[in-house]
Order: C-alpha cells, then structure tokens, then sequence
C-alpha cells in the first residue's frame, strides 16, 4: 500500500503518452497540430485556458504562500485569473477572428512592417525559459516520489511531455490538459481542502493558533500585490502561449466566455490554495520550504492512493504549463523566427531557403520536428543551466516591458504606427534591460538584480511615451494596411500561413 501513490503517478504518465497517439489521429493539416483545426467547444477551452496558466508556481507556489502569508497568499494567482479575465472579455474575440498563429503576425498586420517581427526573438526566448522552468519544475516531485537524481527526472519528466506534445501537437495537448483540469479540480478543491481543514479544526480552529495578519488580505504586503498584477496580469494578455489557447477557440463567443469562466476558476483556485496553506501551517508547523508543504500535505494529511492523486495533481498543473510553453516556442520559431532571419540574410544578399512545401502532411512534420528540437533545447537547458528562473525573470521583464505597449496599442489606438511600435519594443527594451543591469551592478539591498519589479516599470513608461510620440511624429498607417486589419478584426481575413515570406 505504501507505494500505492507512487502507482498513481505512473499510471498518469503512461495516461499522458496514450493522449499523443489520440492526437495523431485528429491532426490532419498545420492548422488541426497548431491550434486543435480551431474547433474547441466551450468545455473543452474553458479546461485547457485553465490549466495551461494554472501551473506550478500556482499550484505549488500557491500552497506555499499561503502557509507563510496566510490568505493574502491567493493574490499571486488571483493576478493570473485578473489577467485570462481581462484577455477574455477585451480582447479575445478579436483575436479569434484574425484567423493567424502568432503574436508577432497580429504585429505584422496591425501595423504593416516587417521590423515588428524582432518581437519573435522575445516571445522565443520567454516560452523555451517557460518550457525549461516548467520541466525543472515537476521533477522535483520525481525526485521525491522515485529518488532519482534531478537530471535524471528532468529528462524522464520531459521526455514524457515531449512525446505527446510532438505526435499529436494541440489537439494530444488539449486532451492531456482536459484530463490534467480534472484531476487538478478534485485534487485541490475536493481532496486537499476538506482534508486540511478538517486536520486544522476547520476555520475557527485555524484562528485560534495563527496571529489576525493571516487573515488579512493584503498580509504578503502591497508591493507584492502590485507585481503580481503588473507580471503576470499583464504578461497573460499577450504570452504567445496563451494567445495560442484563444486560437483554438470554435468561435469568438466561446473565446470571450470560455475564458471568462476560466478566469473566474483561477480566482477561486487562489483562495483554495491559500486556504490550504493556512490550515497547513497549523497541521505541519515545522516544514523547511514553503515549497515543500504541497508535497507534505500529500504525503502526510490525505490517505494513502488519495495522496498519490493529488501528487499527479501537481505534475498535471507543471505539465500543462510546460506543453503549452512547448508548442508555443516550436510555432514561433517556425513561423515568425525562420521567415525574420532568412529575410535578415537575404537583405544582405545570401540566399533564401527553400520555401515550405504544400503538402499538409509535409508540413505538420516540420512542426513535429520544431516541437521535438526545442524539446530537447529545453529540456537539456532545465538539466544543465542552474539559474533557468533568472533567465525567464529577463525573459517575462522584457515581454512586459518591452512589447506590452505595441500590441496593446496595435488593439486598441487606430492612430498607431509601425515606427511607433518598433520605436516602442526598442526603448522599452533596452531600458528595461538597463534598469536590470543598474540594479545588479549597483547591488542596492531595497533591489534584488533581475529578481527586482523596477525594470518593468521604467520600460513601461518609457515604452509608452516612445510609442506615443513615435506614432504622432509620423504619417498614419497606410490606408491598405488598415482596411486588410479590420476586414481580419470583422472576422473577414482568411487563414494566415504559419511561414510566411519574409
């Protein structure tokens, strides 16, 4: 009975490898491996949009901050709920009709300029350093639960992920992530929470052993609070992982609504998790790591086999995470990363590559072997680099930072440009990644290097004033680009190709 939970674990994993060969079987063309042929009704969207931002840091990191702040512990995920509601309800329709796979192809459209395809190198770099802290991630739980050493969970962990995510691409991810939704909903609300508060004697017995400021609700403190929204709330809205869930959406009623609901099932998911924390902290007073108590609580409250499923509950929430990182990395890469390079080389006169083949067949393959190759980049960069968590920091900084403004302006404001978006992405660039370096070579105690909130707001503003004032010092986007972008945003455009010419 002992190593019943362990069971558990594997039998979900060789569940997770069963889904690659489902989606085999319903992919056909670029479109159904991509973005699941955009047909996901509204169950099936609302379970995937959950899950793929639900992962660890919310799930794991969730408990975790709730066992040492107390209720104000939720706010973290609360943020990422804030930011799928927002998506939802203001942009979502609208990027369902665009009918195109990437972030940086909505640039491209909007404003009609090919320099607005550098934001490719960004949203590149921020869904691999996703992928390989997700992977990093989940394998600690292998370590517990098999004690294997970390490299070697990463790659069995990893390997997993990247065999169903490279057969059937979106359409296994969208099966997988259903089933991990599942398992996450009746692991935390139905297991961990009634079985935590009743080990703590309920509420009143919680208040009666912790101290009044882990019933408030701005505990973790207001600065906390505050980047929590400006990071993740507003890096939500336009993560190319994220917009890719949105593609898949059916229509644009079920991109709105389907995410609402999603959004509203993170909030409560926060509670629940801060909730769990809290009683935790009275149950288990003495666990080392507020990242240990998920596990604990598993291993050490719930009855044996119940445990195990709530163990696969936290490789389920690390997994999706990591999938959806995954086939976002490989269709940037391949449709927005390729075309802007070749077309770098060929501006200086090399020659071009070879233009992609008609055939459906031919060319999900060549996504099959983006998503296997940067699989393996990030799963090698999840064995080897030891600061990943640093690296996604600068990667999240400079995608708020940095490319907030264009695109959010490119939705919002008729009246911008390209020179204003590029101008926009360079300067918020830049001063962002200036700020990091000020902070860590100054090494100021009140700022923490790449770990500190100041370079996102000083890119932000300087992002927003460059693309004002880059936008009303030069001519309005020409009259064609306009009338193509909002036939698209009427839901009028035809399908994008996934490589275009650059």
């Amino acid at each position: 009975m002992e190593h019943l939970n362990t069971v558990i674990v594997v039998a979900y994993l060789a569940g997770m490898l069963a889904f690659g060969w489902w989606g085999k079987s319903r992919t056909k063309n670029v479109s159904d491996y991509l973005v699941a042929g955009r047909r996901l009704g509204p169950l099936f969207y609302t379970g995937t949009m959950a899950a793929v931002v639900l992962g660890g840091a919310s799930t794991v990191g969730g408990v975790g901050l709730g066992y040492t702040y107390g209720i104000s512990g939720m706010w973290l995920v609360v943020a990422i709920g804030a930011g799928v509601l927002l998506l939802s309800l203001l942009f979502a329709s609208t990027l369902q009709k665009l009918k195109i796979y990437t972030v940086s192809q909505m640039l491209t459209l909007r404003y009609g300029v090919r320099s607005t395809q550098v934001s490719s190198i960004v949203m590149l770099a921020y869904t691999l350093m996703l992928c390989a802290t997700s992977t990093g991630a989940y394998a600690t739980i292998f370590v517990v639960l098999f004690g294997w050493e970390r490299w070697a969970a990463i790659a069995v962990g990893g390997a997993v992920v990247l065999v169903y995510s490279t057969i059937g691409g979106m359409w296994s991810i969208t099966l997988a992530d259903m089933v991990q939704f599942v398992i996450k909903t009746v692991g935390v609300f139905a297991l961990m929470l009634p079985f935590t508060l009743n080990a703590a004697g309920g509420m009143d017995g919680i208040r009666e052993r912790v101290g009044a400021e882990f019933f408030s609700i701005t505990g973790i403190g207001a600065q906390s609070i505050i980047t929590y929204f400006v990071v993740y709330t507003l890096g939500l809205l336009i993560g190319q992982d994220i917009w890719q869930r949105v593609f898949t959406a059916r229509t644009p009623l079920i991109a709105r609504w389907g995410g609402t609901a999603a959004g509203i099932y993170c909030i409560l998911y926060g509670v629940a998790g801060a909730l769990i924390g809290m009683a935790a902290s009275v149950v288990l007073p003495a666990v080392a790591s507020k990242d240990d108590v998920y596990a604990d609580v598993a291993i050490s409250i719930l009855p044996i086999g119940l445990g195990g499923l709530v163990l696969a509950a936290a490789v389920a929430a690390m997994m999706s995470t990591a999938s959806g990182a995954l086939i976002a990395a490989a269709t940037v890469a391949r449709a927005d990363v390729v075309p802007f390079v070749a077309g770098w080389f060929r501006s200086r006169g090399a020659a071009a590559a070879p233009a992609a083949e008609g055939n459906p067949e031919h060319a999900v393959a060549q996504n099959r072997a983006w998503v296997l190759g940067l699989g393996l980049v990030a799963i090698g960069l999840a064995i080897v680099v030891q600061d990943v968590v640093a690296a996604l920091t600068i990667s999240y900084d400079i995608l708020v930072g940095g490319l907030l403004v264009s695109i959010l302006g490119g939705l919002t404001w008729k009246r911008g440009t390209g020179f204003g978006a590029a101008l926009s992405m360079a300067v918020g660039t830049v001063v962002t990644l200036g700020t990091m370096v000020f902070l860590e070579i100054t090494g100021e105690q009140q700022y923490d290097g790449v770990y500190a909130n100041e370079p996102i707001y000083f890119g932000l503003l300087a992002s927003a004033v460059a693309y004002i004032a880059g936008s009303l010092l030069t001519g309005r986007t020409d009259d064609g680009v306009m009338r193509a972008w909002e036939d698209r945003v009427a839901g009028r455009g035809t399908e994008l190709e996934t490589a275009p010419v650059a």
